[in-house]
């Protein structure tokens, strides 16, 4: 089944020893704290959990993003519907 939203960019999981984790195809950032990361991929919402989250790169011109951390688990999200924004995008207007 094919994904219908998004802009259709390359989307890429890479994690490294549990310890770090990079994503291409990144179109937002919803939220973010030490124990979880929620954001919009060109394939749907995506959560990050775990400990010691910190985001060590953030580019979403190129839509790429680099967490480093104790990662317990990355899960995609179903759509609820518009995206209302994320906090990068709200902090930007």
């Amino acid at each position: 089944m094919a994904y219908e939203g998004g802009t259709g960019a390359p989307h890429h999981v890479v994690i490294e020893e549990r310890k770090s984790l990079t994503v291409s195809g990144v179109e937002d950032v919803e939220r973010f704290d030490e124990s979880s990361i929620v954001l919009s991929t060109s394939r749907g919402a995506m959560v990050v959990a775990g400990e010691n989250l910190h985001i060590e790169k953030l580019s979403l011109d190129g839509g790429d993003l680099k967490v480093e951390g104790d990662i317990d688990s990355v899960s995609y999200e179903e759509d609820a519907g518009p995206a209302r924004g994320g906090f990068f995008s709200r902090l930007l207007r």
